[in-house]
Parts: C-alpha cells; sequence; structure tokens
C-alpha cells in the first residue's frame, strides 16, 4: 500500500467522528475528480487571521494532506483599522467601502502584505506549501476617485499566478490589492475582489470563513441550509433579516447566479471547514442556487420514468413494484425540477402518509431534500411515516417528528397528530403496509417505506 492511500485511509478515519466513512469517501472521490482550480475559493476575514489563525492554519493543511488545494483570498479589516488608528488617519467610508487617501493607501499596503506573508509562514511552519500572492491578480481601474479616492473595481483577473501555485502543489494566498495598467496600486473591497475571482474560477465550493459560523436565524442559531429558489423570497420577507445579513445573502444569490447549478456557497468557522466539506450534515450555513420544487396531485403530471429512476437510484439495490404508479392513488408528490428529490404523500384514512422520500446521493449534502421537506411540511400539517432501523435518515426524522414508535422492523414517526388513538391506528397502518420496494435484504437504505 502507497504511502498516499495509508494517508487517505487515515483521514477517513480521523473524519468518521463527523460522519460516516462512506459520505466521507463519496465527497474526497468528487472534490478529487475536479480540477485544481475548480476546487474551492476560501475567503478569509481579516478577523479570523487575527482571531483563530492556528485552526485557519489547520483546516487548510488538512485539505492539502487529502489532495486538495484551495486557493485563498484574504481581506484585512480589522488590522488597517487598528493600523490607521495608530497613524492618526481617521477611517472614512462611502457606500460601506474605506475611502482611500495616498497616506492610507500606503497602510493598506503593507498590511495586507503583513498579513498575508503571516498565513504563508504560517501554513509553511505546519509543512503546507503555500504561496504569497499580493499583486499581479488583479487589474482594476479607479471606482470613482473623487469619491472614494484609490480604491478600484477589478476589470480583469489574472489567473497566471495563482494556476502557477496549484502545479506545484501550493495553496495561492491572495490579498485583495489590485493595480491599473499603468501600475498603481489601487484598494479594492476583499468582498468584491473575492467575487470576481470566484466568477473567473467557476468553483465547485466558496467557503466564506468567519467568526459566528454561519448566518444567523431570528433566535441566534446558525442556520444549516438554504436553497435559494424555494427560499430566497420567504427569507427576504423576513423581519430579523437585518441589513448587513440581506446584503450577504443578496450578494450570494447573484454570484450564485453566475456560476454553474453545482456550485454551492458555505459560511462556517475555520475549525469546522472539514465537517462542513465532507459530510452531509456540515457545519455552518449552505446556501445553493437550488432547485424549483414541482408540486403535483396526479401522476400524468410527471415524467414517470425519471421518477422511477430517481426513486430506484435512491433506495438501491432494491426496485420499485412494476406496478406502482397504476395502484398507488397519490394524495400530492413533490418533485426538485431536475428530479433529484422527491416526497410522495398518500391519503390514510383521516390522516396524510409519507410513502418515499427519495434523495439522490449526488444531491445528498445540499440541503435539496431539506428544502424540498420543507415545501411539504408547509402544506402538511400533519403526517405519518415508516423508516428503517438503522435508516441513516432517521436522525432528521427525529428532528422533524413529534413522536416515534418502534415496530420489529420500522419506526413509525408522526407529527402534528395529538389524539392517542389516532396515533394508534397510524402506527397500525404502518405495521400492515405491503412494501413496494423490492429485495428487502438490501440494508442501509434511504426509504420512508
Amino acid at each position: 500500500m502507497d504511502t498516499n492511500t495509508q494517508t487517505r485511509q487515515t483521514i477517513v478515519r480521523l473524519l468518521s467522528s463527523m460522519g460516516s466513512a462512506k459520505e466521507i469517501d463519496q465527497y474526497l472521490r468528487r472534490f478529487s475528480q475536479l480540477d485544481a482550480k475548480k476546487f474551492a475559493v476560501v475567503k478569509v476575514g481579516g478577523a479570523v487571521l487575527r482571531d483563530d489563525l492556528d485552526n485557519l492554519v489547520s483546516s487548510l493543511a488538512f485539505l492539502q494532506q487529502v489532495g486538495l488545494t484551495p486557493i485563498v483570498i484574504h481581506g484585512a479589516g480589522p488590522q488597517l483599522d487598528a493600523e490607521m488608528s495608530a497613524a492618526g488617519i481617521i477611517k472614512e467610508t462611502a457606500d460601506g467601502l474605506r475611502v482611500t487617501s495616498p497616506a492610507a493607501l500606503a497602510i493598506v499596503r503593507r498590511v495586507s502584505q503583513t498579513e498575508n506573508l503571516k498565513l504563508v509562514e504560517a501554513l509553511q511552519k505546519v509543512d503546507a506549501r503555500a504561496t504569497s500572492i499580493t499583486g499581479g491578480v488583479f487589474e482594476a481601474g479607479f471606482l470613482n476617485p473623487n469619491k472614494y479616492g484609490l480604491v478600484g473595481k477589478v476589470d480583469r483577473v489574472n489567473l497566471a499566478a495563482i494556476e502557477a501555485s496549484l502545479n506545484a502543489g501550493s495553496i495561492p494566498v491572495i490579498a485583495s490589492l489590485g493595480e491599473t495598467v499603468a501600475g498603481q496600486i489601487l484598494n479594492i473591497n476583499a468582498d468584491f475582489a473575492a467575487n470576481e475571482l470566484i466568477k473567473a474560477l467557476q468553483p465547485y465550493k466558496i467557503v466564506f470563513l468567519t467568526g459566528t459560523g454561519g448566518l444567523l436565524d431570528d433566535a441566534g442559531n446558525v442556520i444549516d441550509s438554504i436553497n435559494l429558489a424555494t427560499e430566497y423570497e420567504h427569507l427576504s420577507q423576513q423581519p430579523w433579516i437585518n441589513g448587513g445579513m440581506r446584503v450577504k445573502i443578496e450578494q450570494i444569490k447573484d454570484l450564485l447566479d453566475a456560476l454553474p447549478l453545482t456550485s454551492s456557497v458555505s459560511i462556517t468557522k475555520p475549525a469546522e471547514l472539514a465537517k462542513e466539506l465532507f459530510t452531509h450534515k456540515g457545519s455552518g450555513t449552505y446556501i445553493r442556487r437550488g432547485e424549483k420544487v414541482l408540486r403535483v396531485d396526479s401522476w400524468n403530471q410527471l415524467d414517470l420514468a425519471r421518477m422511477r429512476k430517481l426513486i430506484e437510484s435512491s433506495f438501491a439495490p432494491r426496485t420499485l413494484a412494476a406496478d406502482y404508479f397504476d395502484k398507488t392513488p397519490l394524495l400530492r408528490a413533490y418533485v426538485s425540477e431536475n428530479y433529484r428529490v422527491a416526497v410522495i404523500l398518500l391519503q390514510a384514512g383521516s390522516h396524510v402518509y409519507l410513502d418515499k422520500f427519495a434523495v439522490l446521493d449526488e444531491a445528498q449534502g445540499e440541503g435539496l431534500g431539506r428544502a424540498v421537506w420543507q415545501v411539504m411540511r408547509e402544506e402538511t400539517p400533519t403526517l405519518f411515516w415508516r423508516s428503517r432501523h438503522g435508516n441513516p435518515v432517521n436522525h432528521f426524522y427525529y428532528a422533524e417528528s413529534d413522536g416515534c414508535c418502534k415496530l420489529p422492523d420500522f419506526k413509525a414517526f408522526w407529527y402534528g397528530i395529538e389524539n392517542f388513538d389516532e396515533i394508534a391506528a397510524c402506527v397500525d397502518y404502518c405495521r400492515a403496509k405491503t412494501p413496494t420496494l423490492i429485495d428487502h435484504a438490501s440494508i442501509g437504505n434511504k426509504e420512508a417505506a
């Protein structure tokens, strides 16, 4: 066994405390198949460089150890505030941008280079390969010299230095400084620079590392996933979304609209980076452009060949009964527009029964299953279902249900049902229902049978 294989297996075992070895290996294979510059752009805020450097370095070095090379771009906002204050320069902003005088630019340049080298040297101390890139990436023009001073807008992104670093297996660490074609250095907002870099690279993953570890809801808890196609309008209307968070979500939406459907944004803490990248549950806020959800109440409104393929791919090696669509009276179905997730509901007495919750392996960890589930739940105040023992999605079902009853082969779940006799009737229905997926010897499936 070669050293690389041993290292990979060791890392999979270490990560297994975060999630199953299967899902970790699934992500490793997926990421390893990408061109190096298509893997991930990691945006690091200045506060993270100041307050959480050790965890940042550890996480970036870890990615390199598993054969993945992230592209890192950083800011230095708090450090600049401190240095300018020490120099007696009063901070002035316009439209959220730092107005930059020639005296301020000298500090911007020095601090940006210092913070860049601090991260590169910290990576090198733990035997990670890293390259300092403080210029030559962002060709820029003046944004508005009368209003902002020496502040630039990116006109073109030059990838040559980044590609050279990646080809050498070294992590490119990029400062957000721009230059005009005449060689004038310009201050560029790190978020704007990161956005232009991301649009040029079209990466699979975009990661924003922050101290909060994600976007927070009205209770101060991290929002675990956002499917913009189904949730953006609803989120935008929430009174607890403050101005900064609203702007962030709008910027992320604009960014993802310019990227392939497969691209996603994660907002997390440096220490949680591996968990966010390599497990379905993740850690932080996971955001995708997502897919619209089709809601139908008749089988003839769906492409049944694609629906059968989705169900059988989700529950392989079992196969769907040949007469399933003919003999199953549909109440409602919710299907992602690309047939990657489906929720199938049946009427069972006075309540609704969840017959299938199918999620393709490639869609797991994207938050798409949860997004479709939420659309269903908003229209379904009461629901019951069953799931096999050992089903990896049971932890989700426990969180979504009001109660659970253990049966010999299944667990029966429900929510919104309070009458004991009605619950008992639902459990009896679960016990007696004939399975519609063939090959019951298969284990580790994801069916709400």
